[in-house]
């Protein structure tokens, strides 16, 4: 005799997702996974496989040198000259810290300079551009504590700043007044190190296309500009035998000699 008591009862519905639900599901966490990586990893990609021990850089370039301040502290120079390489090429160059604004002089700047060069490394020196002081005092406080010699690179600008407080022109103005004070000092024309985002916005104007340009552009095959440039800062998480943590790298777009050429040269 069946249970009337049993089969009254109601059932209770399953909670168990379908094959489809979960396919659905594994197919949306898939998509949600591809856009993660296309959005926030894919870009910058290449700054990735470099922290990570995996470092892309430019092909077909074979002169490489690095930028240094007292953020990298002690550097081993003898070991950055002769056993340090960047795609199987050594270090060719080295542009240093000195100063920044009109009262920031790099703690280790002297004995950066005096190092690397003692080593046979082409060197510069750059200059931090400051909006809070005027371009002469500037140039002045550059002038006063870097002494360039033969065979040195030519003195550096770093411009990475914009003052909202002014026009475009008047801002490219204060850059080159430093610019010219410190080319006629050194009888050199003087080198700008730029941003390809700020150069593209700030710098395009005729007045600055004499100047070799030193510009930076991270984690991507190409540098991605179409007028003349002279270094290309690729990576500001490189790895070098020689210095501590990470250091920003550099191309020069050209040969040694070319390089050696483009160095201060001192006339009677």
């Amino acid at each position: 005799m069946p249970n009337s008591h049993l089969s009254s009862e109601p059932r209770l519905p399953s909670h168990r997702p379908s094959k489809r639900m979960v396919v659905l599901i594994l197919l949306g966490i898939v998509v949600y996974t591809g856009l993660l990586y296309f959005i926030l990893v894919g870009p910058s990609s290449f700054r990735w496989k470099a922290i990570f021990g995996d470092p892309i850089y430019p092909e077909n370039y074979n002169i490489h040198g690095i930028d240094i301040s007292h953020h990298q502290a002690e550097v081993d120079w003898e070991v950055v000259a002769n056993e340090a390489e960047v795609n199987g090429d050594p270090i060719t160059f080295v542009i240093i810290k000195a100063t920044e604004g009109s009262n920031r002089f790099d703690s280790l700047f002297n004995e950066n300079f005096y190092h690397a060069k003692s080593q046979g490394l082409i060197c510069g020196a750059y200059h931090f551009w400051s909006n809070h002081t005027s371009a002469k005092q500037q140039a002045v406080f550059f002038m006063d504590n870097v002494h360039l010699q033969e065979g040195d690179l030519p003195p550096v600008l770093d411009v990475e700043q914009y003052d909202e407080q002014l026009t475009k022109q008047e801002f490219c103005q204060n850059v080159l007044t430093w610019l010219k004070i410190v080319e006629d000092h050194f009888g050199a024309t003087p080198i700008i190190y730029t941003g390809l985002k700020f150069k593209k916005k700030y710098l395009d104007g005729k007045e600055f296309d004499h100047f070799p340009y030193w510009i930076a552009h991270y984690y991507t095959k190409d540098l991605g500009y179409d007028g003349e440039w002279k270094f290309w800062q690729h990576t500001d998480v490189g790895h070098l035998k020689g210095v501590k943590g990470y250091v920003d790298l550099n191309v020069y777009n050209g040969s040694y000699y070319d390089l050696q050429q483009l160095t201060l040269r001192m006339t009677d």
